[in-house]
């Protein structure tokens, strides 16, 4: 279990923590929006899913190349540690 203390010599820091973590879960939500967009672009253009792409595709089968397969793959790369949260699964 995780457990979080804050101790503060202010009385009213609840708000303040709570727009901070609001702002965050904002600009998550939008960075996974453009994310999503992104990846629906490479989806459309190559015709295929994303799941197909990884399984299958290396850089020399998209009309793109490198920079195509780079920038898809870092999208997809950037879903899934929104999707995680910034979790450390490492261990």
């Amino acid at each position: 279990m995780i457990r979080l203390q804050i101790i503060s010599d202010k009385n009213n820091i609840i708000p303040v923590i709570q727009d901070a973590m609001a702002a965050k879960m904002k600009r998550t939500e939008i960075g996974f929006r453009k994310t999503e967009q992104e990846i629906r672009k490479f989806e459309k253009k190559y015709n295929i899913s994303s799941d197909d792409f990884l399984m299958t595709y290396t850089a020399e089968d998209l009309t793109g190349g490198d920079e195509d397969y780079i920038s898809w793959m870092g999208e997809l790369k950037l879903r899934e540690a929104l999707l995680d949260g910034g979790r450390d699964n490492s261990n």
